[in-house]
């Protein structure tokens, strides 16, 4: 009898908690049904302005996920559109007839230099259609100044701020917090510039390391002013004078120096826009968003074409098993690169790269499969924010390199990282470690105590052999000699201009850029764009960002500014094999 009832009860508990599961399930669905049938037929009024705000980062692709997830709502329609989207959408608005200008409301703007200057270019075009476009903020970081300068009037509050004094690299190092913890961090390198090791085994940058960053921040720095110079009609000269005497101080300052054209509020700038529109002052302006407009019929319309150019999007930290819409796992982007060359209806294909790097053994994996697509069709790399160490070995083999001015690209180098943890177990925690084993290195490698000397020109062969192994890929991908990549590589930075000028880059330009080269390579005149490798199903999307992003977006929100510091850290703990990667923490500014 007691088996009998605890049988019951048993079998009454797995009904409540399958009920509950079944409950929470058709919870999700009803929520999504809502979230999607609530939405209404966009409708772009005539005399409408385009609003773009960027304090949020742009992404490299758009979500096919219909949902998204905030820290105030469970469920929103999830309406973000991608870099290609934003570019496709503001040249589409060039063309919309209701569409007279653009504000750009740039309080703050969330993406990297790269993105910024795709989105720059495709402003300056939308400029040729005779539309205005106008910018306002409280405070413009140089970021956000670069991308005002497209504007026809650059307006700033009469208690703001706009930030110029030039570009500054700054490197966060750990050799004082692992020294405090009694951790030894073991290293092995190739490359006088592999600079990503440095803030584990120094206090401060090498003179190799202030040469190369100096170097690419300066090629940057050049590119903005350049920008800045053609679009306010100020000499270099003169910019340069400004940014190192900040003599932009107040806004009043901004307007004396030709920056600003008018210090104004809020309201009177909405009186500028109507002024603009030639309307009345108590004219409702029909702002829409970019979010907002990509959803209008005129912009829902789908290409149909045979022919297809595959975009394979390839973000964040290269390592070896499936990753994420976030990191490059080699299997996930390996099997996108064989889909699309399996498929006969793509033509081209655009491997779209914006990686500091990671795995030398995932890279590797990857860049197989990059080079058999290329024996089939043109393959076309278009490189982003970065593109750099593990992220050039991946794009190495394409039959064109496009990056952007601002791209930081090259690293070409190879480094190892093994930490000691014993006297900070033994000093610190009161742990020993003691082993026995039927082999002499069945221990190899260790973290528990220091490498034996043996073991060190074991590690020292394999990070040597695998820097081999990235040269010999980037000579026969760019048709150099391994001498010629030897003196490019060593681990050095190159910004995307610099790059194009020493040969690791062909052409520089966006991704728009490389879509065309690649239409051009497969003589495609008529094509649609699918994208790699395949997102998730709705369903699965919902569950795992139930499971992770609301739990990382509140992270984020409490770490601040510190949160690229735990992601580094943890990208530290995660590392398996020899690295080839950028340096881990380093803000630009």
């Amino acid at each position: 009898m007691r088996q009998f009832f605890k049988f019951m009860l048993a079998s009454m508990v797995g009904f409540f908690l399958t009920m509950l599961i079944m409950g929470f399930f058709a919870f999700i669905v009803l929520a999504g049904i809502i979230a999607l049938a609530g939405k209404k037929e966009v409708v772009v009024k005539p005399g409408s302005v385009l609003l773009l705000t960027l304090e949020e980062p742009i992404p490299e692709r758009s979500t096919d996920s219909p949902f998204s997830f905030s820290e105030t709502t469970l469920f929103s329609v999830n309406k973000a559109p991608g870099l290609l989207e934003t570019i496709e959408l503001i040249e589409n608005a060039a063309a919309d007839d209701n569409i007279k200008g653009i504000f750009l409301n740039l309080s703050q703007v969330g993406s990297g230099m790269a993105t910024v200057e795709e989105v720059r270019n495709a402003l300056l075009k939308f400029k040729e259609s005779g539309k205005f476009i106008i910018s306002y903020s409280e405070m413009y970081s140089q970021k956000a100044y670069y991308l005002a300068t497209v504007s026809d009037e650059i307006c700033l509050n009469p208690e703001g701020m706009l930030d110029f004094r030039g570009m500054a690299a700054e490197i966060t190092f750990f050799k004082g917090l692992l020294g405090k913890l009694d951790i030894n961090a073991q290293i092995i390198r190739h490359g006088k510039y592999k600079s990503a090791i440095e803030p584990l085994i120094s206090d401060k940058m090498s003179e190799a390391n202030k040469e190369q960053t100096l170097s690419y921040i300066s090629s940057i720095w050049n590119h903005i002013l350049t920008g800045i110079s053609t679009q306010r009609n100020i000499s270099i000269g003169d910019l340069n004078r400004i940014a190192d005497s900040l003599l932009i101080q107040t806004p009043e300052d901004a307007a004396k120096y030709n920056f600003a054209d008018q210090i104004i509020y809020k309201d009177q700038l909405l009186d500028l826009i109507r002024e603009k529109l030639e309307k009345e002052k108590d004219h409702k302006i029909e702002f829409i968003g970019l979010s907002k407009y990509k959803d209008s019929p005129s912009n829902s319309k789908q290409k149909h074409s045979k022919n297809k150019i595959a975009i394979i999007y390839a973000s964040g930290t290269i390592g070896g098993g499936e990753g994420n819409e976030n990191s490059i796992g080699s299997e996930r982007i390996s099997k996108a690169i064989r889909k699309a060359r399996n498929d006969s209806s793509v033509k081209a294909i655009v491997f779209r790269v914006n990686s500091p790097g990671g795995s030398a053994l995932a890279s590797d994996v990857i860049l197989r499969e990059i080079k058999l697509a290329r024996e089939t069709k043109p393959v076309v790399a278009s490189m982003g924010d970065y593109a750099a160490s593990g992220g050039y070995y991946i794009a190495c083999a394409a039959d064109t390199i496009i990056s952007n001015p601002t791209t930081l690209t090259g690293s070409i180098g190879v480094f190892g990282v093994i930490p000691d943890f014993s006297k900070l177990l033994k000093n610190k925690m009161g742990i020993t470690i003691d082993r026995v084993m039927t082999n002499d290195h069945a221990d190899y490698i260790s973290v528990t105590r220091p490498m034996t000397p043996f073991e060190e020109r074991v590690l020292t062969n394999s990070v040597e052999r695998i820097y081999d192994v990235f040269i010999g890929h980037v000579s026969e991908g760019r048709n150099m000699t391994i001498s010629e990549v030897d003196n490019l590589g060593q681990g050095r930075v190159w910004s995307g201009t610099e790059g194009k000028a020493n040969g690791l880059v062909d052409n520089l330009g966006g991704l728009k850029e490389a879509i065309q080269v690649a239409a051009t390579l497969a003589n495609l005149e008529d094509y649609k764009i699918t994208s790699l490798p395949e997102q998730k199903d709705p369903f699965t999307k919902i569950m795992d960002e139930l499971q992770g992003n609301p739990s990382e977006s509140r992270l984020k929100k409490e770490l601040g500014a510190l949160y690229s510091y735990f992601v580094e850290i943890k990208a530290l703990t995660e590392m398996e094999g020899v690295q080839a990667r950028l340096p881990f923490i380093m803000s630009i500014y």
